[in-house]
């Protein structure tokens, strides 16, 4: 350790890892090629359409997760808090939806 890593009242200094535009520019092909796929299904026509509505499904929440933790920052450290707000959020949704399709058809 060199004498430039310390503070002025000796402690040592915690560097921030940059992160590279290589990081962002993989997500953002990765986020293309599953835009990519969800047209191609959708646009190909003779698929199943549970198939089709699964496959989409899928695409959609890997590009949640895509969005999230690449453009958003979730994937680092001290964003707890907002990841459990979400997951929250989710959840809540989650039940407001399975209560209206249970008071739909009962």
């Amino acid at each position: 350790m060199s004498t430039h890593d310390l503070n002025e009242d000796g402690a040592v200094k915690h560097r921030h890892r940059q992160e590279g535009p290589q990081k962002h520019v993989i997500a953002f092909i990765f986020s293309i090629i599953l835009t990519l796929i969800a047209f191609a299904a959708v646009a190909a026509g003779g698929v199943n359409t549970a198939f089709t509505v699964i496959l989409l499904l899928v695409m959609a929440v890997l590009q949640v997760l895509v969005q999230l933790g690449y453009w958003m920052h979730m994937k680092d450290k001290g964003h707890m808090i907002p990841i459990l707000f979400m997951a929250g959020g989710f959840f809540v949704a989650g039940l407001a939806v399975i209560a209206a399709l249970y008071w739909m058809w009962w």
